[in-house]
């Protein structure tokens, strides 16, 4: 009988000690801390179907950008077009850069809030300000709105790489550049698709 009332006590301590233990710390503040994490890194995303992928015209990676498509030909924009994006996808962002330009990686395409169900986007698209399905026209690097063709300097091989970002949101700027665009798809990417071809000239 003894023992019984020594033990008692005993539980009724360990009890309190290990539920205390389990509870949420409060924050440095003393109000009850309600934040969440928001962000969702950048990555190449894949849906049950496969992974998410970005075809150029019919231009195998890593090789010759061909030249209807640079200042030394017609100047006119390739065929794009992909699969398998990821799920939860709102909107895609298109952007197609050279990272050997002179000056700086040089930005000579950029689209925005493609529609999530939309799997192309046809070549010889015109520097509007909204394409036929929706789809926004940013402006390049030289100022001027829609695609820019690739032109190195005589004698330079550059690279030129298309990149396709699947956005879990629409992006609200009427009219967005590349630092814009960039703002916005922080810790708001599913996932991107690349390809990088060349063009010598």
């Amino acid at each position: 009988m003894h023992i019984a009332r020594g033990i008692l006590p005993c539980m009724l301590i360990l009890m309190v000690f290990f539920c205390g233990c389990s509870g949420t710390a409060p924050s440095s503040s003393g109000f009850p801390d309600t934040t969440t994490a928001t962000s969702v890194p950048a990555a190449t995303g894949s849906s049950a179907a496969g992974t998410f992928s970005l075809t150029v015209d019919s231009v195998p990676a890593g090789s010759a950008l061909p030249a209807v498509y640079t200042c030394t030909g017609s100047s006119t924009t390739p065929g794009i077009s992909w699969t398998n994006v990821p799920a939860g996808t709102k909107s895609l962002a298109f952007i197609l850069d050279d990272p050997d330009a002179p000056s700086g990686t040089f930005t000579h395409w950029l689209l925005y809030n493609i529609p999530a169900t939309t799997l192309s986007i046809d070549p010889d698209q015109p520097n509007a300000k909204v394409l036929s399905d929706g789809t926004q026209v940013g402006t390049n690097t030289a100022g001027s709105r829609g695609y820019y063709p690739p032109c190195p300097p005589a004698g330079t091989t550059h690279r030129y790489v298309f990149r396709l970002y699947a956005v879990d949101m629409a992006i609200s700027q009427p009219t967005a550049d590349r630092a814009s665009i960039d703002w916005a798809l922080s810790g708001h990417t599913l996932g991107e698709a690349q390809v990088t071809t060349m063009f010598t000239r």
